[in-house]
């Protein structure tokens, strides 16, 4: 049995450094990406706060496919350089995301999506999957945020 406890008064960089500590004991030794992201996405949504979907697209002949993830159902499959999404996919660049509404071509899954983060996840120069998380709250994420979540997708990189 697997039970992580983040505790809720950690300054972010600590969270995330657990975060990534967690997610490196339960996808050590294991070859099955999907099984990785699965248990991933949990970690996730048990660890970070007002978040209300997070998860995983996969990049697959040039489209994003959706993944495993925590949260309402999702948009299948987006295009490469489409909204957040497909922009990180596109761009090899972590997108942070204060107010979905304001940006351009926004894809709304979630309509009470209100601000989103979305780091590629990238193995040998080539993006393979993105990590999305939304939240209902605008401007949720910042530049803690955007460092955990891309030091958890370079764990992930040899993982999925």
């Amino acid at each position: 049995m697997y039970d992580f406890q983040p505790d809720a008064d950690l300054a972010k960089p600590e969270l995330y450094r657990q975060l990534v500590q967690a997610a490196a004991a339960l996808t050590d030794g294991e070859s099955d990406g999907i099984a990785n992201m699965a248990n991933v996405a949990a970690l996730m949504g048990e660890y970070l706060p007002a978040i209300n979907w997070a998860g995983f697209y996969r990049m697959v002949d040039g489209d994003l496919i959706l993944g495993p993830f925590v949260g309402r159902p999702a948009c299948i499959r987006i295009a490469s350089g489409q909204g957040v999404c497909g922009t990180a996919a596109a761009t090899g660049k972590t997108q942070l995301v204060d107010d979905v509404h304001a940006f351009p071509g926004h894809i709304a899954c979630d309509a009470a999506s209100q601000s989103e983060i979305v780091v590629p996840i990238i193995r040998d120069d080539t993006v393979i999957a993105v990590i999305d998380i939304d939240s209902p709250q605008k401007a949720r994420f910042d530049k803690d945020d955007a460092a955990g979540i891309e030091a958890l997708a370079t764990l992930l990189s040899a993982r999925i």
